[in-house]
């Protein structure tokens, strides 16, 4: 008789990790990685961006984004959802 091996998954298949945006009341998907460590990256790259910036977005009143990750599922990005570079909210580009 076989042997039944039962194969445990951490994440579901069309779960990904997104790093949010959050600005005041907006938040925005920035960008989708396949793994926790590839979005915390990610996340970190982000936050020094905005921390290389911050006295040019407070002395032009440009609300601070916060970056952080989550679990999100690909299938919840809007159609024309493109990444949002590090500084991108500075143009209007934050997709929601």
């Amino acid at each position: 008789m076989g042997k039944v091996v039962v194969f445990r998954s951490t994440a579901r298949r069309d779960e990904s990790w997104a790093v949010e945006a959050r600005t005041g009341r907006e938040t925005c998907i920035a960008s989708i990685y396949a793994t926790r460590a590839a979005a915390e990256a990610d996340c970190v790259w982000r936050n020094q961006q905005v921390t290389a910036y911050r006295a040019f977005l407070e002395r032009n009143a440009v609300a601070v984004p916060q970056y952080s990750i989550r679990p999100y599922r690909r299938a919840d990005l809007p159609r024309a959802w493109r990444p949002l570079p590090a500084l991108g909210f500075l143009h209007g580009q934050c997709h929601s």
